[in-house]
């Protein structure tokens, strides 16, 4: 599903070259659920701005879907990132005057269809998501972990091929962060691939894998036990 290889990404600091990642080869397959972990500064982040296909290697390939994915124009990631991806993060990202279904509709907004049609299916991913009872509640009166159900179930909307989580846990109470947690592997129990970032290991430990990055390399890629 995912496949990269000799992937590199430099950044100019002034007159300066700043390597974030120093060739990365990584296979993420169909229904995995991968947690990625490192450091400050050791490239995860980098990483994961290009899996989502918000930022371009500066060399190597990445295959998505069996699609070379690395050298498209604006549009045509715009397009992947829309169809193929879904985003959740650490700050939920949602619009506060909006609803809890109206913040899971949005990605259908510019979609061909019925915008009733995209309502009732945002209703339901709410549902799968645990607020079948919060749908008209604005970010304000929801609890952080309710505001992460609503950006999970909005990254659902497009029956995305992968989920890419970034810290989804970060801002929430222990109690909380594991009820997300258990929500993302019901998730993946029923066919989901997700790949997240994460610095705690007990967070780590509900993925099937754990790749570890340390200086824009990969050192460790192992099941979880």
């Amino acid at each position: 599903m995912l496949k990269l290889a000799g992937l590199k990404k430099l950044y100019l600091m002034g007159e300066t070259s700043v390597p974030a990642l120093k060739g990365i080869d990584l296979h993420i397959r169909p229904n995995e659920f991968v947690a990625v972990m490192g450091a400050s500064g050791s490239g995860k982040s980098t990483l994961m701005n290009i899996l989502g296909c918000l930022d371009k290697p500066t060399e190597g390939s990445y295959l998505l879907n069996g699609k070379e994915v690395s050298h498209l124009n604006d549009d045509e990631l715009s397009f992947i990132r829309n169809k193929h991806l879904g985003f959740v993060f650490q700050n939920f990202n949602l619009l506060p005057r909006y609803s809890a279904v109206k913040n899971t509709y949005l990605p259908l907004k510019y979609s061909a269809g019925r915008p009733e049609d995209g309502m009732d299916k945002a209703a339901r991913m709410l549902e799968l998501t645990g607020l079948a009872g919060r749908l008209h509640h604005r970010p304000s009166q929801l609890s952080g972990g309710e505001c992460q159900r609503v950006a999970i179930a909005r990254a659902l909307i497009n029956d995305p091929d992968i989920i890419l989580a970034d810290e989804p846990t970060g801002n929430l109470d222990s109690t909380t962060a594991h009820e997300i947690m258990a929500l993302m592997r019901q998730l993946h129990e029923r066919g989901q691939t997700i790949v997240m970032v994460t610095h705690e290991p007990d967070i780590a430990a509900y993925a099937g894998r754990v790749i570890t990055l340390k200086d824009g390399r990969i050192i460790s890629d192992s099941p979880t036990h």
